[in-house]
C-alpha cells in the first residue's frame, strides 16, 4: 500500500522523507518544459544554437577564469565538449540538466573586508554566457541611460562624465547609496518575475532559476542558495542590471538624475534639503520594494565637490575658474603609489629591465582608466618619485664601491666625482637623490 502511495505521488525514486511540495514542484517543472517545447519565441533554441555556444566558449576562454568545483580548466574542457556537446545540448533541451554548485573563493577587499564570489564550473559558465548573449539584445533597449556597469559601449569613465555634466547644471548635492552584499541578497522570486515580463520562453526562466538555486560549496559542503546571484557567474552582471533597472526607471519617472555603475549608485539633487528627501525615499524603495539591504552608515548626502567625502569609482570632482573638473581621489593615488612602491622594492626588484616592463604595464592600465582626470602636476611629481625609486634599486644592485665607481665613470663622470659617490656612506634612498647619482 505504501508503494502504491509513493507511485501515485510520483516520487518512488526519491527519499521518503522528501516533502510532497517539492515533488509537485518538480512535476510542474516537467509539465512546463513539455508545454514550452514548441515555445514562441524559441529563446532556448537560440541559446543552444552552435554558433551562439561557440561564441560563448571563446568569451569564457578569453576571460581566463579559475576552475569550478570539478577542477576543470577551460583548456581541459575543449576535448570533452567536442565529444559530448550534443549530449549536453540534448540534456538542457529536455530539461534534465542540473548545474553544479559554485566554488566559493575569498578575495580580500581594500577596506579590510572579504569579497566572496562564487565560481561556476567551465560548462556552467559557457551556458550562462550563451544565455546572456541572447538576453542582452532584449534588455539593452530597456535599461536606463543612467546605467553604465556591465553594458556594451559604456564604461566607468562615461558615468563620471555624466556626473560632471549634472554638476555643471547645478546638481551639486549627491546621495551616495551603499548596498550591503548586493549580489548575495538579490531576491529570487522578485528577479524571476521581472525576467518573465520580457523573456517569454519559460524554459529559459527555469534554467536561470536552476543556476540561482544551484548552491555554494564551502569546505566540501554544499550550502543551498535561497537568495543572491553568484558574482563570478557570466550571467550575474546582466541579472544584477535587470534587478536594479527597477530603481533606475522609478527615479527616471520622478525626474531625478541618477547614475549607477553596477551596485554603485549616486542620486543627484540641487539642494541639501532635496538630497535628504531623496536619501529617505531611495532607502525606502531599495529596502521595501526591492528587498535589498542598504548600509545606512555609508549611505549619506554630500557635496559633489567634497574632495575627501565624495568618492565615486575612484574619482572625485573639483571646481575652479574654468568650471567643474575631474580629479583622481587621494585614496586611488595612494593605492597606485603603493603598487609602484612594491614593484620598485629594493629587495624584490630583480632585473631592472623586467621591473620597468612591469611598471609600464601597471602604469598604462592605470592611466587608461584615470586618463580623463585633471592630473598633470600630480603625474609630474609621481614621475620624479618613481625615477628616484628606480635609481635606488640600481644603486643597491651595484653593491661594491669599485663597481659603483666603474659604472659611474662609464656613464661619463670624472673619476673624482665617481669616487665621491661610490664611497659615500649615505643610505640608498638618500643617495638616489644626490647630484652624482
Amino acid at each position: 500500500m505504501g508503494t502504491e502511495n509513493a507511485s501515485n505521488d510520483g516520487c518512488s525514486q526519491r527519499d521518503s522523507a522528501e516533502r510532497k511540495g517539492h515533488v509537485r514542484a518538480h512535476r510542474s517543472f516537467n509539465r512546463i518544459w513539455k508545454e514550452r517545447d514548441s515555445a514562441e519565441p524559441d529563446i532556448l533554441g537560440k541559446v543552444l544554437d552552435k554558433d551562439n555556444l561557440n561564441r560563448a566558449y571563446k568569451r569564457v576562454k578569453a576571460n581566463k577564469g579559475a576552475p569550478g568545483i570539478d577542477g576543470m580548466t577551460i583548456e581541459d574542457a575543449l576535448p570533452w565538449l567536442r565529444e559530448h556537446q550534443n549530449e549536453l545540448i540534448a540534456k538542457i533541451r529536455s530539461g534534465h540538466y542540473t548545474p553544479s554548485p559554485v566554488r566559493r573563493k575569498e578575495i580580500p577587499k581594500p577596506d579590510g573586508g572579504v569579497r566572496k564570489p562564487g565560481i561556476p564550473t567551465v560548462f556552467d559558465r559557457i551556458i550562462q554566457q550563451a544565455i546572456a548573449q541572447q538576453l542582452m539584445p532584449i534588455y539593452e533597449p530597456l535599461f536606463s541611460d543612467g546605467s553604465y556597469g556591465y553594458r556594451p559601449g559604456r564604461s566607468a569613465k562615461d558615468a563620471i562624465r555624466k556626473i560632471k555634466e549634472y554638476a555643471e547644471q547645478g546638481y551639486t548635492r549627491a546621495v551616495v547609496l551603499d548596498l550591503s552584499k548586493y549580489f548575495d541578497t538579490i531576491n529570487h522570486v522578485k528577479l524571476l518575475n521581472l525576467l518573465r515580463q520580457n523573456v517569454k520562453d519559460e524554459r529559459v526562466i527555469q534554467l536561470i532559476k536552476r543556476y540561482l538555486k544551484s548552491g555554494v560549496m564551502e569546505d566540501g559542503v554544499v550550502v543551498p542558495t535561497e537568495e543572491g546571484s553568484p558574482q563570478g557567474g557570466n550571467l550575474s552582471p546582466l541579472l544584477a542590471n535587470v534587478y536594479l533597472n527597477e530603481f533606475d526607471q522609478e527615479f527616471r519617472r520622478r525626474g531625478v538624475p541618477c547614475v549607477r555603475y553596477a551596485d554603485d549608485i549616486v542620486v543627484l539633487a540641487r539642494s541639501e534639503r532635496a538630497s535628504q528627501r531623496l536619501l529617505e525615499s531611495s532607502v525606502k524603495y531599495l529596502e521595501g520594494t526591492l528587498k535589498l539591504k542598504v548600509n545606512r552608515e555609508k549611505s549619506r548626502t554630500v557635496s559633489v565637490f567634497a574632495i575627501r567625502n565624495f568618492k565615486y569609482l575612484g574619482f572625485c570632482f573639483g571646481k575652479g575658474k574654468n568650471g567643474v573638473y575631474v580629479r583622481v581621489h587621494a585614496k586611488s593615488w595612494k593605492k597606485f603609489k603603493d603598487k609602484l612602491r612594491m614593484l620598485t622594492s629594493r629587495s624584490k626588484c630583480g632585473s631592472i629591465v623586467a621591473a620597468m616592463k612591469r611598471i609600464e604595464v601597471s602604469a598604462r592600465g592605470w592611466l587608461n582608466y584615470y586618463g580623463i582626470a585633471d592630473m598633470k602636476s600630480n603625474i609630474a611629481d609621481l614621475d620624479g618619485w618613481l625615477y628616484r625609486r628606480v635609481r635606488m634599486c640600481i644603486w643597491k644592485q651595484w653593491k661594491l664601491p669599485r663597481t659603483r665607481k666603474r659604472r659611474l665613470m662609464g656613464l661619463g663622470l670624472p673619476e673624482w666625482a665617481a669616487c665621491e659617490g661610490a664611497y659615500s656612506r649615505k643610505a640608498y634612498w638618500r643617495m638616489a637623490n644626490t647630484g652624482v647619482v
